[in-house]
């Protein structure tokens, strides 16, 4: 059930502290605090919820405080809960009233929200981002506007436009585009060391099923265990073990987990349908996929291949694929393969996100879509030669779309009429190519900063999650960029007040006591703070 109230960010001196404590206004959690705009990200927190059932949940701004303070600072939910209880910045930070030593809530509830924010819901934060940038962009060009006074008026004349004409959209604005991993953290996959760790698996199974089984019980399974544990460690141990002693391992390990399989297929005869297991829900999840990996590897030994469609590179995480990149130092990563779109505002957005090995190119038309549903469609599209496709540059044609790579086809012969033309077209994909370096430094940022190659959520739905709470934190960060810009031209065109009659009727007490332009500035400045 929702419970949550519309209010404005409070001020800083309002917050209840210890006696003696002096909170800084120019703390980096205080001015983000007072940029994000809460209420629009609580309104779509809460499409999640109902209105009218279940138990009354923790406020949005708490929640959505918490998830930015997580991924700000890197650390696990354990040491955001701690870190929370112990900095009264953030408590402040998450729309707390005072500073309390209890901690507002256990880090378990940082799971149970990943399961609930979506792909959509994220989508909504970055509008609400975007609307936000966008509002101070207006309210600035409209206090600049009126700063020029009467010299900028538009005339009679102007003053009404053609009502003949009427006015086209054009493409505005240009759409940077590419593609990367978000790696998850876990083992880099081994045959060997995938059956080993699916053969331990059911062993435990057996070891549970048996000692809970609803049946007299009878002799246990035998499953061989210290003998397969001696046989994988004396291959694993070897540096570089010869291919026919791998494969040899590979098969003694084949032998032994399909033997466990089907004793475990027998033990759970014992229990009648719609009887609950004795297993715990983590150790069922594994069971299920313990069949298909044992039906992958034992294609692909007896076929001695090396790839398999779908194949399943992490028990625990049964949704991974590997994904062949050729990058330097990784040539296959293991994560989700996803789509980012960049603004000019340098805000970026994770527009499609795949779990499978997919081309990047075919996002391209659903990315310009979305830029779409934003007024415009871009005026050209900057990417690498895989989005260049004939149906993609088809697309941006219909839409005229410049796309930033070369043209297909031959190359045009250079004469002394095109020679000009030709020099200018080949300056601008020089200069649009370098356009492209600012995503490739989102996703440095994202992978170096706030660990985007290293996502430790283990079920799908939490890792999206995750994924793009990391880019909702970085354009999180642009918007604070851009509302202390705001202030400082505030600040600044308060600084041009050189008329003491407007000065009068904005704050007479300053005015009997003569005070100087210089003064007048300061005291602005220190009531910005509150802006």
């Amino acid at each position: 059930m929702i419970r949550y109230t519309s209010q404005s960010q409070p001020t800083l001196p309002g917050f209840d502290t210890p006696p003696g404590m002096i909170l800084d206004p120019n703390n980096r959690w205080v001015r983000l605090s007072d940029c994000i705009p809460w209420d629009n990200l609580a309104q779509s927190y809460h499409k999640t919820l109902s209105a009218t059932s279940g138990r009354p949940c923790k406020d949005a701004r708490i929640v959505i405080g918490a998830i930015i303070i997580k991924h700000r600072l890197s650390v696990s939910d354990e040491e955001t809960v701690e870190q929370i209880r112990e900095n009264p910045y953030l408590q402040y930070f998450i729309g707390l009233k005072g500073f309390q030593s209890k901690a507002p809530f256990a880090p378990s509830l940082l799971v149970e929200v990943r399961k609930r924010m979506g792909q959509g819901v994220f989508d909504e934060f970055h509008e609400a981002v975007i609307e936000s940038i966008e509002r101070k962009k207006a309210k600035r060009v409209i206090k600049d506007s009126d700063d020029d006074g009467a010299s900028s008026a538009p005339s009679s004349t102007d003053a009404e436009p053609d009502k003949d004409k009427v006015a086209v959209p054009q493409n505005h604005g240009k759409l940077i585009l590419d593609a990367t991993v978000a790696e998850q953290a876990i083992r880099y996959p081994t045959d060997l060391g995938l059956l080993n760790e699916a053969r331990e698996l059911s062993e435990r199974i057996i070891d549970i099923l048996y000692t809970h089984s609803p049946q007299p019980r009878t002799k246990k399974p035998r499953t061989y265990r210290q003998n397969a544990r001696k046989a994988f460690l004396n291959i694993a141990k070897q540096k570089r073990p010869a291919n026919k002693k791998r494969r040899a391992a590979i098969r003694q390990q084949l032998q032994y987990l399909s033997r466990n399989l089907k004793h475990i297929e027998v033990m759970l005869t014992a229990y009648p349908y719609g009887q609950p297991l004795p297993l715990p829900n983590w150790l069922i999840r594994r069971y299920w996929a313990l069949p298909h990996l044992y039906n992958q590897q034992y294609e692909m030994y007896k076929a001695n291949a090396k790839r398999c469609n779908d194949r399943i590179v992490s028990i625990s995480q049964p949704h991974l694929r590997p994904i062949v990149r050729g990058k330097l130092g990784k040539a296959v990563e293991f994560g989700a393969k996803i789509s980012v779109s960049l603004t000019g505002d340098k805000l970026a957005h994770v527009d499609k996100l795949h779990w499978d090995a997919c081309h990047e190119g075919h996002d391209l038309q659903w990315q310009v879509e979305a830029y779409k549903n934003r007024g415009y469609y871009p005026e050209a599209v900057i990417a690498d030669r895989l989005y260049g496709s004939r149906d993609n540059r088809s697309y941006l044609g219909k839409h005229n779309i410049r796309f930033s790579g070369k043209p297909l086809g031959r190359p045009p012969k250079a004469t002394t009429e095109n020679q000009s033309e030709l020099k200018r077209l080949k300056a601008q994909r020089r200069q649009e190519y370098r356009e492209r370096i600012p995503i490739e430094g989102k996703f440095g940022q994202g992978k170096y900063g706030y660990r985007l190659n290293n996502i430790r959520a283990r079920r799908a739905d939490t890792s999206i999650a995750w994924i793009n709470a990391i880019f909702l934190v970085m354009n999180l960060l642009v918007l604070m960029q851009v509302f202390l810009r705001f202030k400082k031209f505030i600040l600044k065109m308060m600084c041009r007040v050189t008329n003491f009659s407007i000065l009068r009727k904005i704050d007479p007490a300053c005015c009997r006591q003569s005070i100087s332009k210089r003064n007048y500035c300061l005291l602005g400045q220190a009531a910005l703070m509150n802006f």
